[in-house]
């Protein structure tokens, strides 16, 4: 076995299992759970329909690079959304189908990372584990961005050390950011894009979150478009991981792409033919049809809104608490310590939240997930108000 697997720490869920363990919540009181990021409104009707139409495609193997209708769909939706010319996102060269952006950020990786060279990955903290095992399992060292609330909790990249930069290959980030919901500015987009022009190193965006925005006038600006706007038209050392699960509520149809730097992306589908993951026909038949509306997307993200407003008013005269300008999870502060809020909560009133020192590591002295909980948002609207009287009785009690 590799020694790098014992460098891997327990995932997130699995210390909330532990923490939960033999804890029997209240009968009368129904279990809300709402320490996952699985997104529960309803599929659209026609992404089912074309997944259950194309089934013969399963006779079928697919290749790696996924079909050309679909490529250029998404290279339509891309020019679109990110204010791009057509001219400048080839579906050739720039654009790979994934099977969820989980297994491409991870992968990635694999692929970028020299371990020779004493490599390091940068990535926020909090963060999608995902980050912190694809860089352990890569043979590089991970180092954390604290993302605190008096930096409004974004990276703040004037904070590494240049010898940090010196060695760093890769950097994840993540915008509209898990968990706390902020933005990443085109400025700061801009410092990055430069600092990986001057260090030669890859910023890896993960952008999974992007269509669920608060402000239907201004949706969160991407990494490709930036670097359009600042004249880096081939996207250099840019690469973007983005997901039909939260924005179509589709996670179990495992569909994404990865877009970007075509010389980076040459070298990954290269490694992709080895690694064997190609969608399956019928998955990139009902993708076409996702990535082709926004109807369903604009719906979805009115339903969001409509369950942070409501949750949110319920709790306002309790905690301090906010609407996130996207995403789907409210990053909340406890006025106790997060594994024991947590716990109790679950004791209480039968709702299961996430502690935020689980998603997050100790750095430069600070947790930054420390007495913070992540809530998502993703149950049913009722059950979203049932949720939010539950704790508001909670908080009242502490």
């Amino acid at each position: 076995m590799t020694p790098n697997l014992k460098r891997l720490h327990p995932y997130p869920f699995e210390k909330l299992a532990q923490l939960k363990h033999g804890i029997v919540p209240p009968e009368n009181k129904s279990s809300i759970v709402m320490s996952i990021g699985e997104p529960t409104h309803t599929t659209p009707h026609f992404i089912e329909e074309a997944l259950l139409s194309h089934l013969h495609g399963l006779s079928s193997y697919p290749t790696t690079k996924g079909m050309l209708e679909l490529r250029r769909v998404i290279a339509d939706w891309i020019t679109k959304r990110f204010q791009i010319p057509n001219a400048f996102i080839n579906p050739e060269t720039q654009i790979l189908p994934v099977s969820g952006t989980r297994e491409a950020l991870f992968s990635f990786a694999q692929c970028l990372i020299d371990p020779a060279t004493n490599p390091v990955v940068i990535m926020p903290n909090p963060f999608y584990q995902i980050y912190e095992g694809a860089a352990l399992l890569a043979g590089a060292e991970p180092y954390f961005l604290n993302t605190l609330e008096e930096s409004d909790y974004l990276p703040d990249f004037d904070a590494v050390p240049e010898t940090i930069w010196q060695r760093c290959q890769l950097i994840y980030i993540c915008s509209p950011g898990n968990p706390s919901g902020a933005v990443i500015s085109q400025a700061s987009h801009e410092k990055l894009i430069n600092l990986a022009e001057q260090y030669d190193f890859v910023i890896a965006s993960d952008e999974c979150y992007t269509e669920l925005y608060d402000d239907e006038s201004n949706p969160p600006v991407g990494l490709l478009q930036t670097a359009y706007s600042m004249g880096n038209k081939e996207f250099k050392r840019c690469v973007v991981f983005h997901s039909l699960s939260k924005r179509s509520n589709a996670p179990g149809l495992r569909s994404g792409f990865v877009a970007g730097d075509a010389d980076i992306l040459h070298y990954y589908f290269q490694y992709r033919t080895y690694q064997g993951c190609a969608m399956p026909l019928p998955t990139q038949y009902a993708s076409i049809k996702a990535w082709e509306d926004e109807k369903h997307v604009v719906e979805n993200r009115r339903l969001y809104r409509e369950k942070f407003t409501a949750f949110i008013t319920i709790l306002a005269d309790v905690c301090k608490i906010q609407k996130p300008p996207a995403g789907f999870y409210v990053w909340l502060k406890t006025p106790i310590a997060d594994t024991g809020f947590a716990q109790q909560l679950f004791a209480r009133e039968n709702i299961t939240v996430l502690p935020g020192s689980f998603l997050s590591r100790e750095f430069d002295g600070i947790n930054p997930g420390i007495n913070h909980v992540r809530i998502a948002l993703v149950a049913p609207l009722d059950d979203c108000m049932d949720a939010a009287y539950r704790m508001k009785h909670f908080l009242n009690t502490l």
